[in-house]
């Protein structure tokens, strides 16, 4: 989508992703991949290196996807100097319900916004031999270890609720995430603007 720019120079099309750029807002949409991931950590390089202080809004609406592509994106905001507010505007499954719950500034949602946790899965059909199976069998529960560890200490609940809660797809309102300690507020789209800068 682009939108009409004024400037000295006349006015020209610029997309709106480059106009929310520069208000030091991103998106996070659709599934998960290591393009999107590599774009949005891309993003908040350039955003850090612009100003190291001011904050960045993630808008999230995503069903999730690839995990190494939301680890990339989780280390990314974890480790960034820069505060990051996280918004859920729909939907943040799986994956992409980690990173709304790794702000680093707040981590809020819409009223009518949908979170989803369950455990890590196999995310093609696969094949082989009696070892190579029990050699993907041990690292998918090595990744169900460590995203449980994530959504521990992101929510301050035990790794056994956080177990409990994953073992089969844990849909959850607004009111829910922030009882969970997945969200620290439910607020109104108005506020994306208004508390962009904190």
């Amino acid at each position: 989508m682009n939108i009409l720019q004024k400037s000295a120079g006349g006015v020209f099309l610029l997309p709106i992703e480059t106009r929310l750029l520069s208000d030091r807002i991103l998106l996070l949409e659709g599934m998960l991949d290591c393009e999107n991931a590599n774009e949005l950590c891309m993003a908040l390089l350039y955003l850090k290196k612009e100003d190291p202080k001011a904050p960045i809004t993630i808008l999230i609406n995503s069903e999730g996807g690839e995990i190494s592509a939301g680890f990339l994106i989780i280390d990314a905001i974890r480790s960034c100097a820069v505060p990051v507010r996280t918004i859920c505007i729909a939907r943040a499954f799986s994956m992409a319900a980690l990173i709304l719950a790794s702000g680093t500034l707040s981590r809020n949602i819409l009223p009518h916004g949908k979170v989803l946790i369950h455990e890590p899965r196999l995310g093609e059909q696969i094949s082989g031999t009696s070892s190579s199976m029990k050699v993907v069998s041990d690292t998918l529960l090595a990744v169900k270890k460590k995203v449980n560890q994530i959504l521990s200490e992101l929510t301050g609940q035990s790794e056994e609720v956080i177990d409990e809660a994953t073992c089969y797809d844990h849909f959850m309102d607004p009111d829910e995430a922030k009882s969970f300690g997945l969200v620290d507020q439910i607020i109104t789209f108005d506020q994306i603007l208004e508390e962009k800068n904190g």
